[in-house]
């Protein structure tokens, strides 16, 4: 079955033309993995799929990861994190109504981070002109590093990175509710290294992020002093950050964009707020421990 690729204008990205509620076979898969992996970042629009097509494509991937906030889990369905500003009868959020509001690569904390995250649009906010609102900007780790100079990759190699959910940066009065005692026993801190290899690709990216990342340590295991490790991993953010290295997406109900953690950082553009209603269903697939 053939698909059509579009590559975006822009340093990742790419848009698949494909109907993913229809059956897919092997050699399918393999072609849109294959675009998925050239690409980082890969988008289908117009799709209309249940929890369990939604749920079925994702595990194509790997193995799913059920999300530490179990109250944002949609019921029936815990592979899928909703993520939404919409507030129930009660007046409470049914989503994480402050996701990815800072840069940051999924479930980065874990020993075995996340491989991707598919996340599906099921209600996008609309500006009062009809322009869709809450976009969201990918970065390409690769292409970062790959810019780096020389002396700044040598001084990089062999450096680990301490990642620690609980140092996530929180938009002000967040309504997420505060890590409990099991959930911060659950995520305990853990070294990345601060340019990891990705296992399909081999190709080298940047894996740090200013949000979590709280220190960095040496090859001899040893720490680097605090104020050093803080501004190094500043520094890399920042640079990952750059235009060039980005591709903004527009929304559109219907949307499926999955990224890949292991090359790319996100952030979501929060200009919207109630009454205009964003409702996103999110899975993430499990990767392996970052070499």
């Amino acid at each position: 079955m053939q698909i059509s690729v579009k590559k975006c204008d822009a340093a990742v990205g790419a848009q698949i033309v494909f109907d993913l509620s229809r059956p897919l076979d092997a050699a399918t898969f393999a072609a849109l993995e294959a675009a998925f992996h050239d690409n980082i970042v890969v988008f289908f629009r117009d799709q209309q799929l249940s929890e369990e097509q939604h749920i079925a494509f994702s595990r194509r991937f790997g193995e799913l990861e059920i999300h530490i906030v179990k109250k944002y889990l949609l019921p029936g369905y815990p592979e899928i994190l909703l993520v939404s500003n919409v507030k129930n009868e009660a007046g409470e959020h049914i989503g994480l109504a402050d996701a990815g509001f800072t840069w940051h690569s999924d479930v980065s904390y874990r020993e075995f981070p996340s491989r991707c995250s598919l996340l599906y649009a099921k209600e996008v906010p609309h500006a009062p002109d009809g322009d869709p609102l809450g976009d969201t900007v990918f970065a390409n780790c690769i292409a970062a590093y790959d810019a780096l100079p020389e002396t700044m990759k040598r001084r990089v190699a062999g450096l680990k990175a301490i990642h620690r959910y609980s140092s996530r940066r929180r938009v002000d009065n967040s309504p997420r509710p505060r890590l409990t005692a099991a959930q911060l026993a659950e995520t305990p801190d853990v070294a990345h290294p601060v340019v990891r290899t990705h296992p399909v690709t081999r190709r080298k990216a940047i894996y740090v992020t200013a949000g979590e990342c709280v220190g960095i340590v040496v090859p001899n295991g040893g720490a680097m002093p605090e104020d050093e490790a803080l501004g190094l991993i500043a520094e890399l953010d920042a640079h990952c950050v750059k235009p060039q290295f980005c591709y903004r997406h527009r929304w559109q109900v219907g949307d499926l964009v999955m990224w890949d953690n292991a090359s790319a950082m996100h952030l979501a553009i929060c200009d919207y707020a109630l009454p205009q209603r964003r409702l996103m269903h999110r899975t993430t697939v499990i990767g392996d421990r970052p070499t």
